[in-house]
């Protein structure tokens, strides 16, 4: 080979720079890319706490929402037990009221100078006016049959055709009176005082205990076996699974709790303002609602919660009729009976 068929250094130098710029592109192009790389790293990086922040904000704000809500339930409970004692103060005047117009009638029943038949409606008016007191305040059903036994036999000494209608007036809440059924309002409302105070005591139903099934195990007897069960028992102790009968009980905080024990002594002292108020109606949907919280909410396979079942039942089956009966009828007939006679000879 001649001097003229090898490379040239020119020509050799002209090679090495088109491979030396492909080299720093490609270095350029790998650094761009490793940059973009970092950088959808880190814009990433940055979404994910700016969603963290956002899921901790929405977060906080529901508890402070949650927190308003229990302020709100708090204020209501005060609000209805404020209402529940005023309902008292007003059974209490009522009671006065009753006392009071009982003496201005014995007043009025001295003062009386007409005839026979005006003495004895006045008499009749004065039996029923303490006989529906009777079943109004004690609910004393048998004080206010034999009030009314006592005007019919009266009326039927005086032998007056006019009184007919009177009488029959007296037969039907005679008849209404002998089929309703006993109430011993004291003892209802004693029962509803003891499960008020028993309240507190209720267990939850999220913290019901597993019943155990089964037999006990025998204990192994070596060294090792022991520590195996050991061991086997501490892991089981990590993770319970129980079946609860029903609906899944509601998972409720401690502040919670709280306001749902003290919504049910509400709803139950409600129940006894509306037996002594004889307001059958508040009586028996207080009792209902206050049974579907206690199914619910509580543990009713307990002692306490399954006695607190047994006496709702109990006292929303009292009775299959209504629990206060009233004699309305005789007093609006003794009433329009008297009208006439107080404006004039008849």
């Amino acid at each position: 080979m001649t001097a003229s068929d090898q490379p040239s250094a020119k020509d050799m130098e002209d090679r090495t720079v088109p491979a030396k710029s492909r080299f720093i592109s490609l270095s350029v192009i790998g650094f761009a890319l490793v940059a973009l790389l970092f950088a959808w790293l880190w814009y990433d990086s940055q979404a994910q706490v700016s969603a963290l922040r956002a899921e901790l904000g929405q977060r906080m704000r529901e508890t402070e929402a949650d927190s308003r809500d229990a302020r709100l339930s708090a204020r209501q409970a005060q609000e209805a037990m404020r209402e529940a004692l005023a309902k008292v103060a007003q059974l209490d005047l009522r009671l006065t009221e009753y006392q009071n117009h009982q003496a201005s009638l014995e007043a009025l029943y001295q003062d009386l100078s007409r005839s026979h038949d005006d003495w004895v409606l006045a008499e009749i008016e004065q039996l029923l006016t303490i006989a529906s007191q009777q079943l109004q305040l004690g609910g004393n059903a048998s004080a206010a049959l034999a009030a009314l036994q006592t005007a019919d036999a009266r009326l039927a000494r005086l032998r007056r055709p006019q009184f007919l209608p009177l009488r029959k007036a007296l037969a039907r809440d005679i008849e209404r009176l002998r089929a309703a059924p006993g109430v011993d309002v004291t003892g209802l409302a004693g029962t509803l005082d003891e499960m008020i105070a028993a309240v507190d005591s209720l267990p939850l139903a999220q913290d019901m205990r597993p019943q155990t099934t089964g037999a006990a195990k025998a204990a192994p007897e070596g060294m090792w076996e022991r520590l195996a069960a050991e061991v086997v028992d501490e892991l089981r102790q990590l993770v319970r699974i129980r079946n609860v009968d029903g609906a899944d009980p509601a998972l409720l905080s401690p502040s919670q709790a709280y306001f749902l024990r003290e919504n049910l002594k509400l709803r139950l002292l409600n129940a006894r303002v509306g037996l002594i108020a004889r307001d059958e109606a508040a009586y028996r949907s207080d009792l209902k609602v206050a049974a579907s919280w206690l199914e619910r909410y509580f543990d009713v396979r307990s002692r306490g919660g399954a006695a607190m079942t047994a006496g709702l039942r109990r006292l929303g089956a009292a009775a299959p009729g209504p629990l206060f009966p009233t004699i309305n009828e005789s007093l609006a007939a003794v009433r329009s009976y008297k009208a006439p006679r107080d404006g004039g000879p008849r």
